[in-house]
């Protein structure tokens, strides 16, 4: 028996968006990489002026890439926040060379700085306070480094949250003694709990930076399981497992209004919740993230020209 007679068309969304999701939105971010960011043919008909966009610096993406889609982005009218992954950086001469092309041919003065996909370092560098500690993003306005609501068994194989927590707090004294922005960017998960939980734990252990929640934009549904085994999303996992075992929503695709929706109660319900920010991985494709923001972010989501064809 076919299992197109279960499925559910979604509702249209409202005229109407919901002010506690509109609030929450407002200032989101996206992130790109190059290959993504050349399938747009126009950002100022999806995103919102001076919406922030990271740019993902895979292993084996030409500096050359980078830096021009930076430079597109800028000449757009959006703040460019460039990935420098530790692991990937040679030396300190060409970290030098990477900060300065930014600066220089694209404006940037916003990084986010992490360890990286790799599991071995490919050159000096291991992890994000050493790039710190170089003094080489002293003129930058904002720094964001990674942040972990489930872990990382990458920097704790033994499934706690030690070496993660003390890198955090040296983060945070890092922060207080900077004249930098800084922030938490995190990775992407599919409960709310978890996130409140984390989020008020790190508060209560005095780590005030303020934190970008990751969120993960529509998309299929097996694209999001394989992306999400990939980047070791933890507990959360379950809501995607749960999902693909209901034949009602087997072929429909994930979207993050739970979560949204719950994260953004309880922000307005507890106004001083440190999750400040959303930051969508746009799995599923810029396009499809983007629009998604329109239909549930009212004012907080609308493009910079949205009379432009976003093809």
């Amino acid at each position: 028996m076919s299992l197109m007679p279960f499925l559910r068309k979604k509702p249209a969304p409202s005229a109407a968006p919901d002010s506690d999701i509109e609030a929450f939105l407002k200032d989101y971010s996206i992130e790109v990489m190059p290959r993504t960011a050349e399938k747009i043919v126009d950002f100022q008909s999806l995103l919102p002026a001076g919406t922030r966009v990271y740019i993902a610096h895979i292993d084996g993406t030409p500096i050359d890439d980078m830096v021009a889609t930076a430079r597109r982005l800028a000449n757009d009218g959006y703040k460019v926040m460039p990935h420098f992954p530790a692991r990937i950086i040679k030396d300190r001469a060409t970290l030098t060379d990477w900060i300065a092309r930014y600066r220089g041919e694209a404006g940037v003065d916003q990084a986010l700085l992490l360890a990286g996909g790799v599991t071995l370092p490919q050159g000096d560098f291991e992890n994000s306070m050493q790039l710190l500690e170089t003094g080489a993003f002293a003129d930058f306005k904002r720094l964001h480094v990674a942040g972990h609501p489930e872990g990382n068994r990458d920097i704790d194989p033994d499934g706690s949250d030690a070496n993660v927590t003390d890198a955090l707090r040296w983060k945070q004294r890092f922060s207080d003694t900077t004249d930098a922005q800084m922030a938490l960017a995190t990775q992407f998960c599919f409960e709310a709990e978890p996130i409140i939980a984390w989020a008020d734990a790190l508060k209560d252990a005095g780590i005030t930076l303020p934190i970008h929640i990751g969120i993960a934009g529509p998309a299929k549904l097996q694209t999001m399981i394989k992306f999400a085994m990939a980047c070791g999303v933890g507990p959360s996992l379950r809501v995607l497992q749960r999902r693909a075992m209901d034949v009602t929503k087997l072929l429909l695709p994930y979207e993050p209004d739970e979560v949204i929706t719950a994260l953004a109660a309880h922000k307005a319900a507890n106004p001083d919740f440190n999750v400040t920010n959303v930051h969508f991985f746009p799995l599923g494709g810029i396009k499809t993230n983007a629009q998604w923001a329109m239909d549930n972010g009212g004012a907080s989501a609308r493009p910079a020209n949205p009379q432009k064809d976003p093809a």
